[in-house]
């Protein structure tokens, strides 16, 4: 497990798009191009982590965080998605790399994670609860694909507990992987 780079964007995006293709758990309809992919990923990791699973230099799986919304106030919360390949799907390597990445969050000072989901991706919110996420909110046929409206479910999960006032989100710089946890990188600027 290691931090993705734009550089990884061709393989992530192997990954993504069956779900785009095959599935209702992207609303995308089109699979992105690289390019718009990579530039997804440049844009991102900028402030968010983004981390991919990989053996032998093939990328099994990524997850990652993102913005819910843009406005200040709610610079403290993020959102989360994980994608795995079709054939590492129920061998533990999502449940390494959703962990990772949720203790990134918290090493960065986020309080709070969602994860929006297609309410027919029963598995996915199987997994979700695995870690603590609860039901925050559903919004019933917001999406249409594939011939069906479908709802989607808002999880939620608070990483830590408010304080007042909130600490700062630090520097995604300022992480360290050592292959299973972050941990925070003291610099001297």
């Amino acid at each position: 497990m290691r931090f993705a780079a734009p550089d990884d964007a061709a393989q992530m995006l192997a990954v993504y798009a069956p779900y785009v293709r095959k599935t209702v758990i992207s609303f995308e309809y089109e699979v992105p191009s690289l390019e718009e992919f990579r530039g997804r990923v440049e844009k991102y990791t900028k402030r968010y982590p983004w981390l991919v699973c990989e053996r032998d230099g093939e990328i099994l799986g990524y997850a990652y965080a993102s913005s819910l919304y843009t406005r200040a106030a709610y610079n403290w919360i993020a959102e989360t998605s994980i994608y795995l390949r079709e054939d590492c799907r129920g061998t533990g390597i999502g449940q390494k790399l959703y962990a990772a990445l949720l203790d990134c969050l918290v090493a960065m000072n986020f309080y709070v994670d969602y994860a929006r989901i297609c309410a027919s991706n029963e598995a996915s919110i199987r997994f979700h609860a695995k870690f603590g996420f609860r039901e925050a909110g559903r919004c019933k046929n917001i999406g249409y694909k594939f011939g069906t409206w479908q709802d989607i479910v808002t999880l939620e999960k608070v990483l830590r507990e408010p304080e007042i006032p909130p600490r700062p989100i630090l520097p995604i710089e300022r992480l360290g992987f050592d292959g299973a946890h972050p941990y925070i990188i003291e610099k001297n600027d």
